[in-house]
């Protein structure tokens, strides 16, 4: 009989259903992106994006190791930092990749309602600003 089960150290990887997750949830704030930005800032959003997901899953990527090395960690505060700035599309392919903050549930609550919030902004961006101009009155 096969094990199947997988160490603690070994990665993990992205399935076609986490892939098919993060697709949906870049749809609104992608579109709102293009909507919003104009032609020759928009470029710049993506860059940005990108550079926070990549400087993210980094981020995850040295925690992980740190861990496993019982070594010096990345403060929870400073991930979700990162993931708020914009780097979530990182973050998540890098809990699903490594194996890494997915069980504690503290820490998804987090994730997931900066995941919300990026997700709320992008709605009230594409709906012209209505939550925030309200808020501000």
């Amino acid at each position: 009989m096969r094990d199947n089960s997988r160490s603690s150290k070994q990665g993990g990887s992205l399935s076609g259903g986490s892939l098919m997750v993060l697709a949906g949830l870049l749809v609104l704030p992608g579109w709102a992106m293009a909507r919003v930005l104009e032609p020759q800032h928009g470029l710049w959003g993506g860059v940005w994006g990108a550079t926070a997901s990549l400087i993210t899953f980094v981020a995850y990527w040295h925690d992980k190791r740190s861990a496993q090395a019982q070594g010096w960690r990345t403060p929870e505060g400073i991930l979700h930092l990162l993931e708020l700035l914009g780097g979530w599309p990182g973050a998540l392919i890098a809990q699903r990749w490594f194996r890494h903050k997915t069980v504690k549930v503290s820490y998804q609550v987090v994730f997931w309602l900066i995941v919300a919030l990026h997700q709320l902004v992008a709605i009230d961006a594409l709906r012209g600003w209505v939550g925030l101009k309200g808020l501000l009155r």
